[in-house]
């Protein structure tokens, strides 16, 4: 297949480029290169495709709550726009979406076809977005994922790690909950899912099993060679900051299972086979 990424000098994108290039030809378009908001552009970056992989985003989820309007066109206009032109163009479009489409007061995963009801204008503006991919071709699929790290940008464990390093104590977080997710195993299953010709709809792309981030930075302390004692825990309401956080981010992958494709595995293995990539 001919992919075009968007979104490719991200940590997600990266491991898109590198995992998908091994077996098919891709196109990667990063914001200079690309302007997904940009119709014309658009049209002629996707005409000769055979899919589209938009990693393309708004992330700042504290800016978003005063700058709503702007994160909408990157999160919502943008996918809109590449949905469209991918439809008829006779390309598949995936968008990355995120856990944020949930309202995070779970206490069992959420399921791929669960109703959305998100609590922050990030999630919000990635909750449109997922609608006007769905609403342009129901062959598209939306790929939601969740607790990101990688090797290619800034991400927790990362931060976590210098922390170590700098400090003799730390305190994160324990009442929010989640499935720390490596970007090449989100990779790895996006091309997996384009392989197999899935049917159109939301996928879940998080690791199996759940941890709060007290448990993960517990694990990157102890993989960066410190004492994990040296972490204690804390609660949201000592960071509190302008957007809500999601307490419960856990999501469900029985939709892989019932079309046989395997799930991301536990996120404490791929954590060990992740950190000395991660942390190097």
């Amino acid at each position: 297949m001919r992919i075009l990424v968007t979104g490719a000098a991200g940590m997600l994108g990266t491991d898109l480029r590198e995992r998908l290039s091994a077996e098919h030809t891709v196109v990667a378009a990063d914001r200079r290169g690309l302007d997904i908001t940009d119709e014309a552009a658009v049209q002629t970056a996707v005409r000769d495709v055979d899919a589209v992989v938009n990693c393309a985003a708004w992330t700042a989820v504290d800016d978003a709550e005063e700058q709503e309007r702007e994160a909408f066109t990157l999160n919502a206009t943008g996918p809109h726009l590449l949905a469209r032109a991918a439809a008829g163009a006779g390309a598949r479009l995936v968008q990355i979406s995120t856990d944020y489409v949930f309202p995070g007061d779970g206490t069992s995963p959420y399921a791929e076809d669960a109703a959305l009801g998100p609590v922050s204008a990030y999630g919000r503006t990635k909750a449109a977005g997922e609608w006007a991919v769905r609403a342009a071709d129901p062959r598209h699929l939306v790929v939601r994922t969740a607790w990101l790290y990688g090797a290619h940008g800034a991400c927790f464990p990362r931060t976590m790690a210098r922390l170590a390093r700098e400090r003799d104590a730390l305190e994160v977080v324990e009442d929010q909950v989640g499935q720390p997710t490596w970007t090449c195993d989100v990779a790895d299953l996006v091309a997996r899912l384009l392989e197999a010709s899935v049917p159109g709809g939301a996928y879940h792309a998080t690791s199996s099993g759940k941890a709060s981030w007290y448990e993960l930075a517990r694990a990157v302390v102890t993989s960066a060679g410190r004492d994990p004692g040296m972490v204690a825990p804390t609660t949201s309401a000592a960071f509190a900051r302008p957007a809500p956080r999601p307490a419960y981010s856990v999501l469900g992958h029985d939709r892989l299972r019932e079309l046989g494709v395997a799930p991301i595995g536990d996120w404490r293995e791929r954590w060990e086979i992740a950190a000395p990539v991660v942390l190097a």
